[in-house]
């Protein structure tokens, strides 16, 4: 069992207005997303497109209803350019994230990224990176985490994900070995690892040391097999419902082994229920109940709350 002390829950507004297709849960407002996501049984979530810019606003809103932001995704150019126009942009994210109480910023490399092109085939068009570039980003991220960790207490995260220059567990590792670990983390993924071929666990296995914040998703696998077996892009394959949240029946992935290795390992951070679903085919409220409900039932995490 987790330890509620050291481990809070969090979900994302994902499941209500989609970030890269704002077509999906554009009818649900910021307001209901974040009063939801409370009722449901959760501490925090992380920002999305509909939240208030102003960081006050943000703040207020979330305080009245005993909520913090977790943490907040950055789109990184480290590899396409140059390094200080990343920073100053990475900057302006840590000022906002740190008002708002966020422990960490979920950072991606989208030099060359395909995860939100819709004629591009998700697992045979990826960029594949040269020496050079592995050297300029790793060095980049070594950067982005010393300032983010030492001037604002903000541990920056490193998200794998589909469709970009680290997608797999061999690029993955790659960048951990050539990260500091003082300064990088891992944003552990179930998801995307699960999507790309690769099994969660077992790498959660070798890196739980390095997790810094971690996302819950479930896979419906038959679903998957389409997206190989006709060359689906990224985009297809959440509208057509790749992705569900923990204690759903029809996904696969491994929870409970998930949950022991974190609990072994001592893990203190958030843990987000993240599921890129389209909201009119899988209501938001009653799948972030599920989500919640399952992790309660497996963690001890969120037990205070009872939904009738």
């Amino acid at each position: 069992m987790l330890d509620p002390k050291k481990v809070r829950l969090g979900i994302c507004p994902i499941g209500w207005t989609n970030d890269d297709m704002w077509d999906l849960g554009d009818e649900n407002t910021f307001q209901q997303c974040i009063s939801e996501m409370k009722l449901a049984g959760f501490d925090g979530c992380e920002v999305g497109h509909k939240y208030p810019e102003d960081k006050e606003v943000l703040k207020h809103m979330l305080d009245v209803r005993n909520m913090t932001i977790a943490s907040k995704w950055f789109s990184s150019f480290l590899v396409d350019k140059p390094y200080e126009e990343v920073e100053a942009e990475f900057v302006k994210e840590l000022e906002y994230l740190s008002y708002v109480g966020a422990t960490a910023i979920n950072v991606s490399e989208q030099s060359g990224s395909i995860q939100g092109m819709m004629d591009k085939r998700i697992l045979k068009d990826k960029r594949i990176m040269n020496d050079e570039e592995w050297d300029r980003f790793c060095t980049g991220l070594n950067k982005l985490g010393k300032l983010s960790l030492e001037k604002y207490g903000i541990k920056t995260c490193f998200h794998h994900h589909m469709g970009t220059v680290c997608q797999t567990v061999e690029e993955t590792i790659r960048m951990l070995e050539n990260t500091d670990p003082k300064y990088v983390f891992l944003c552990f993924d179930t998801g995307h690892f699960t999507f790309a071929g690769e099994d969660p666990v077992a790498v959660l296995g070798k890196f739980a040391n390095r997790v810094g914040h971690v996302h819950l998703k479930n896979m419906r696998m038959p679903i998957v097999e389409k997206v190989k077996a006709e060359d689906w892009a990224f985009l297809k394959a959440v509208r057509e419902g790749a992705f569900t949240v923990p204690g759903d029946p029809d996904g696969c992935v491994d929870f409970d082994a998930v949950f022991d290795i974190l609990d072994k390992a001592g893990y203190e951070g958030w843990i987000m229920v993240e599921a890129e679903q389209d909201p009119a085919k899988a209501n938001p409220f009653e799948y972030s109940k599920m989500g919640r409900e399952y992790i309660t039932a497996h963690t001890g995490l969120g037990g205070e709350v009872v939904l009738k």
